[in-house]
């Protein structure tokens, strides 16, 4: 759902998945050396990104914001509605991602 930042790991509550995904996309950023990218974005910041991708767009309009979040790799969606975990993120980027763990 729309974050009022662009991490979504602020505020009163901070959601445990948004804080694995966060240290995910910053693991892969600096580890994937040009063999994986990872792409997050966030309603409230990026809204054109959802219109602009027919797949997102189709999602949101069959499911609604119950569609968020979308996951999708190479262009095809592999999940709706719940974050990926480490295990899918490891398959879907084809890396080891056990030192991005969050305890």
């Amino acid at each position: 759902p729309a974050m009022c930042c662009s991490t979504g790991v602020c505020g009163p509550s901070v959601d445990k998945e948004l804080i694995q995904t966060t240290a995910i996309q910053r693991y892969v950023s600096v580890n994937a050396q040009g063999q994986a990218m990872f792409i997050r974005r966030n309603l409230a910041q990026n809204p054109d990104a959802f219109v602009r991708n027919p797949i997102v767009a189709q999602e949101l309009k069959r499911q609604g914001i119950n569609a968020l979040p979308i996951t999708l790799v190479d262009g095809q969606l592999v999940k709706t509605g719940e974050y990926p975990t480490i295990n899918e993120f490891s398959s879907y980027l084809d890396m080891d991602l056990v030192a991005a763990l969050v305890h």
